[in-house]
């Protein structure tokens, strides 16, 4: 049975809050523009620094009046929802490529990171000092939610087949556990109790296009399931107790296209019943690729509850309440009602460019997602 240290009082604080947004927002231009500016040296970083604060001041204030009880700052100090996080570590760097990503029907800008030596958590991560501003801003009248990517995102076989670690997967592994390990602590030091982990390589091993090439390339995904679970365990090992962890699973969310396919089938019998101390699953739900819900009664026995991703970040058309609550009330012949929650099916700007959609829709999709919860959960 999937298990979590978190105290029950802990739990409780949580217990209430039946919606929540998955993170970033839509970046205004203004930030947009102080942001290239600075990569053009057109301005210096304080500048820049202050820009970012004034956005991140006002989006607390909006998603305040949204009645929002767990916010975030939006991701307005990064570019990508990873690699800014990923290329701060030791072992880790940023570098340009010659393409983009390819999603359905979009193409990132060309650039990712490398693997170039032993991974380990750098004590000068600019993340703490995201999260002090964060947590300062909101003051304790609601709770600071920090996003962070998942370990299993050095997974890729173009990232873990690497020279510094030629054979040694189960050595590449435990760093990457270990690292990320350091990293929550080192935010959980600076007030954070609540992290949200985001796990894209997760939705690629749902994708039996994917699981193909794997195989091709002569490895199990089985294994590798099993190496995800095992990795996401040892990072929150021992985490503690009054620490609240959220796992999202995502599809890929970049110009309102993606890149995964598939249900979660394929991970329930290693994710759902084997990950420890995931205290709420955040998964989407929105499109027919993301299959029935099913799999989530590999939860029945967990302690953990469910977010259903069930309001689009991607599309301009706002879902209807009738729509929202009919699929929840589906969703209960899988999981009791109480074990229930309503989410966004992902960010709204995974990367800086945003989704195409207006920032008069993105709030609409707030409020609706919490007035739905309102009406169910009271």
């Amino acid at each position: 049975m999937m298990t979590s240290n978190t105290t029950q009082a802990t739990k409780k604080q949580y217990a209430n809050n039946k919606a929540e947004h998955i993170g970033s927002f839509l970046r205004a231009l203004k930030l947009k523009k102080a942001r290239y500016d600075f990569a053009d040296r057109v301005i210096y970083e304080e500048t820049l620094r202050q820009v970012e604060n004034a956005e991140i001041d006002n989006l607390i204030d909006i998603q305040l009046d949204l009645d929002c009880t767990v916010m975030t700052d939006g991701d307005f100090r990064r570019a990508w929802w990873h690699l800014d996080f990923l290329e701060q570590f030791n072992g880790i760097e940023g570098h340009k490529i010659r393409d983009g990503l390819k999603y359905k029907d979009a193409i990132s800008k060309p650039y990712d990171v490398r693997v170039t030596g032993k991974i380990s958590f750098n004590e000068d991560h600019t993340c703490l000092a995201h999260y002090r501003y964060l947590h300062e801003a909101i003051d304790g009248f609601a709770t600071a939610k920090f996003c962070l990517p998942s370990p299993n995102m050095m997974l890729y076989p173009y990232l873990r087949n690497n020279r510094t670690y030629t054979e040694k997967l189960d050595e590449y592994a435990q760093d990457l556990a270990l690292s990320f390990n350091q990293a929550i602590m080192a935010l959980y030091a600076e007030g954070c109790r609540y992290i949200q982990i985001n796990d894209q390589f997760l939705a690629y091993l749902c994708d039996e296009n994917y699981r193909a090439k794997e195989i091709e390339q002569g490895l199990n995904p089985e294994d590798l399931a099993k190496l995800c679970v095992e990795v996401l365990n040892k990072t929150l090992q021992d985490k503690p107790e009054d620490l609240f962890i959220a796992l999202h699973i995502d599809r890929g969310n970049f110009s309102s296209s993606w890149l995964y396919s598939g249900g979660y089938e394929f991970l329930a019998d290693h994710v759902f019943e084997k990950l420890t101390n995931i205290d709420r699953y955040l998964l989407e739900f929105d499109t027919e690729r993301s299959g029935n819900f099913e799999p989530l009664e590999k939860l029945k026995n967990s302690q953990a509850d469910v977010f259903l991703g069930l309001i689009s970040s991607k599309k301009e058309m706002l879902e209807t309440s009738d729509e929202i609550i009919e699929r929840i009330n589906t969703a209960t012949n899988c999981l009791p009602l109480e074990r229930l929650g309503l989410c966004l099916q992902s960010g709204f700007a995974s990367m800086e460019e945003g989704n195409k959609i207006s920032y008069d829709t993105q709030w609409k999709k707030i409020k609706l997602m919490n007035r739905v919860a309102q009406e169910i959960w009271g």
